[in-house]
């Protein structure tokens, strides 16, 4: 039984804990005793509260750890990463974070730590996808359609955020990069809308985000698009709320005192956008991948949607989140993948029969992705 401590308990958080004290022995911090309380009582996790911006507070609390996993919202991640790293403790992190994470390449490689991140469902599941086919053909196109949505479409916003409020708007702010014709295209967050018509799902509006993110330099592929997928007219609320001025991270003075307007729109926000107990969620995503193999044209096209799961209570988000990050950290406790460094989840893709291992782990979740070929000799 290993010792593995789980940092930000969160929706995802949660889900990642309760997954690995089936076999291992779970430490769970937060600073949210909301939180904790829904990880009290169960068998192989203890709770620990705790102010995890804190250098000092992380070295103590992963000093006996053998695996950290960092589900700390965005704005803490990189941070947390470099303090693990430095501590000489494998780390799989689901903060997505908008540093750069081969900064800390070189540290992880003197610290001989395994350091994978974005390992959640895209970033994640779709950087394994792609990585797996980058290895066995000759990839010429590779889109990706990926959201998560309530059932109940509730005005205005028709949305429920299944992580931080605040990381959800960060994607809505940073400017997406995605590649066409072998180049580096830099658009802005929610430029070139389209309607998508996704089979058991219906309409949904999708848009551009930068969800790429090391793909962009650890494959060479002329065209990769990835868009994010809401209800149709989401988008409009969101822009009327940046090109306001609600989303800037720019302080403004308010009777003499200095407010982030967007840390004021997320508090607004976070009850608007809070799923209820027992709320009906779900996750889709589509990936198309194109290109030459064994001297056929093919397209492989993989398809997920994922619900909420009633009988645990766990929302499809943190499952298909959560599930890969824990599919994950039995690959490196079983020493099946233990490159040294930083390694984007594409990296786990490379390697040989790790794809496979991952699937098969979601699978017994039910999580299940459909895959279809087609082909056609050049």
């Amino acid at each position: 039984m290993k010792n593995i401590i789980v940092l930000g308990c969160g929706m995802v958080g949660r889900a990642i804990a309760l997954d690995l004290s089936l076999s291992n022995s779970i430490i769970g911090v937060d600073v949210s005793p909301e939180n904790l309380i829904r990880l009290a009582g169960v068998s192989n996790i203890r709770t620990v509260r705790a102010d995890l911006s804190r250098d000092t507070e992380i070295s103590r609390l992963i000093s006996g750890s053998d695996l950290v996993i960092n589900a700390l919202p965005g704005h803490l991640g990189f941070a947390v990463l470099r303090q693990v790293i430095g501590s000489n403790k494998d780390i799989i992190d689901i903060s997505f974070f908008s540093e750069d994470p081969f900064q800390l390449d070189g540290l992880a490689r003197e610290k001989g730590v395994t350091a994978i991140v974005d390992c959640g469902v895209a970033p994640g599941m779709s950087n394994m996808i792609l990585g797996y086919h980058h290895k066995r053909m000759k990839i010429t196109s590779f889109h990706c359609l990926v959201g998560g949505l309530p059932v109940d479409r509730s005005w205005p916003y028709q949305y429920k955020a299944p992580f931080s409020p605040v990381d959800v708007l960060e994607e809505y702010l940073r400017p997406a990069r995605f590649k066409i014709n072998g180049k580096m295209i830099i658009k802005p967050a929610l430029s070139d809308s389209e309607l998508v018509e996704l089979e058991n799902v219906g309409t949904l509006e999708a848009f551009n985000t930068d969800g790429l993110r090391s793909l962009l330099c650890t494959v060479d592929i002329p065209e990769m698009i990835e868009k994010t997928l809401r209800y149709p007219g989401h988008i409009e609320y969101i822009k009327v709320l940046r090109d306001s001025g609600f989303l800037s991270s720019e302080p403004v003075n308010i009777r003499g005192n200095l407010v982030r307007p967007i840390d004021l729109t997320a508090s607004l926000l976070f009850p608007l956008w809070q799923l209820e107990d027992n709320e009906r969620e779900f996750t889709v995503m589509q990936i198309n991948i194109r290109g030459y193999e064994n001297g056929d044209n093919v397209e492989y096209q993989y398809d997920l949607l994922d619900r909420y799961d009633a009988a645990s209570g766990i929302t499809s988000m943190a499952r298909t989140t959560g599930y890969t990050c824990t599919a994950v950290a039995d690959l490196l406790l079983r020493h099946v993948y233990s490159r040294k460094g930083i390694s984007p989840p594409e990296f786990i893709g490379f390697q040989e029969g790790c794809l496979e291992q991952v699937l098969a782990y979601q699978e017994k979740k039910n999580i299940t992705y459909n895959v279809t070929r087609k082909g056609s000799k050049c």
